[in-house]
């Protein structure tokens, strides 16, 4: 029972429910803390974006009970990319997305590997879970302001289905709204970094027939033509995507023609979406601001040029918030410790951003 009138009292709201905020929520359900997910969607992106997780992000998985559920690759196993005149046409130039990692590891050095299963299959698996150890998942909800006070952080919510706002009173709040975070800009925090690198499009289609070629082992494919370049990767489930640059020829394109070009055969296929995003380098100046905390892209914003490291880092940062806050929350620490949440995590935004 909230003490303010007007307030639902909680100790950690979590605004955004995508893959971080969903990974924060099942930390700390699992850890006894009960936060409450804000999230303005009704559920994941038709777009699935990431996909490759790493040993690392596969033992928090697996501390919290989930990682049985998450497909894992064979030990040893590298990802590889070629460069193509199209899927069915010529192959040269091999090379492992990332550039200078050993071809193969002769040690295992986790219980677990990497895992390569898209966001959209990850998701729900989270959102299961923490729901299941008592999250408070609130979909179709969005955040209208908040404004930070003595004894919490006041956040002031709508549904956005029924336009009813109510009031949260919350210990503390994890922003994990994405690289366009609200939270962020309200609270004034800048960024910097190499800043805008390109503007992508991307075209997801559905196409089985396709996934017989990854039997050849590899999985990504630089297509490179006289009229046309771009890059095709699978999601491993008869999921494809097509990304390009957002260039004027190619935004007039029929987006089947420029998937037929890039398959290079007849085969069928169904498109399913269509996105368009920026790639950017940005780290924000600081991780916290009294008692919000950024994590995943409201932090740092990484271009998906070295191996997921986006991801995989805002799980990180996750990780890291949830035991913090647990022991903060539960009086086993002071306050103070949530100080070292920037001290430890912004060094790796940056260095993976050089």
């Amino acid at each position: 029972m909230s003490k303010n009138p007007g307030f639902e009292r909680t100790s950690v709201v979590i605004v955004g429910g995508s893959l971080v905020g969903l990974s924060a929520a099942l930390f700390l359900a699992w850890r006894g803390i009960k936060p409450v997910v804000i999230e303005k969607h009704k559920g994941s992106s038709p777009h699935p974006r990431a996909m490759g997780f790493t040993e690392r992000t596969l033992e928090f998985y697996r501390a919290v009970g989930i990682a049985d559920q998450i497909p894992q690759v064979s030990a040893g196993s590298r990802l590889r990319r070629v460069r193509a005149t199209s899927l069915a046409g010529d192959w040269y130039g091999e090379s492992d997305w990332t550039p200078g990692q050993e071809a193969q590891h002769t040690v295992m050095a986790s219980p677990v590997t990497g895992a390569a299963i898209a966001q959209d299959k990850l998701e729900p698996i989270l959102r299961m879970e923490a729901a299941a150890r008592g999250a408070d998942l609130r979909l179709g909800v969005e955040v209208l302001s908040f404004e930070q006070r003595a004894d919490g952080v006041c956040v002031d919510v709508r549904e956005r289905a029924s336009g009813k706002v109510y009031h949260l009173l919350a210990d503390y709040v994890i922003a994990a709204d994405g690289a366009d975070s609200s939270i962020r800009e309200a609270l004034g925090i800048q960024r910097h970094g190499v800043g805008h690198l390109r503007t992508l499009r991307s075209i997801l289609f559905h196409c089985p027939s396709a996934d017989a070629i990854l039997a050849k082992g590899v999985q990504q494919f630089n297509i490179e033509q006289p009229e046309f370049s771009g890059f095709l990767t699978s999601y491993g489930d008869g999921r494809w995507v097509l990304m390009f640059d957002d260039r004027q020829e190619y935004i007039e394109a029929v987006p089947r023609d420029l998937v037929r070009k890039a398959l290079g055969d007849s085969s069928d296929f169904e498109i399913l979406t269509t996105g368009r995003w920026e790639m950017a380098g940005r780290i924000a100046e600081r991780y916290s601001d009294g008692r919000v905390f950024l994590a995943g892209d409201s932090a740092h914003q990484l271009p998906p040029t070295r191996g997921g490291f986006g991801a995989n880092t805002g799980i990180d940062d996750a990780w890291n918030l949830a035991w913090k806050l647990e022991w903060v929350l539960k009086g086993v620490s002071a306050p103070h410790l949530l100080d070292s949440y920037n001290e430890e995590r912004q060094p790796i935004g940056w260095l993976r951003h050089q």
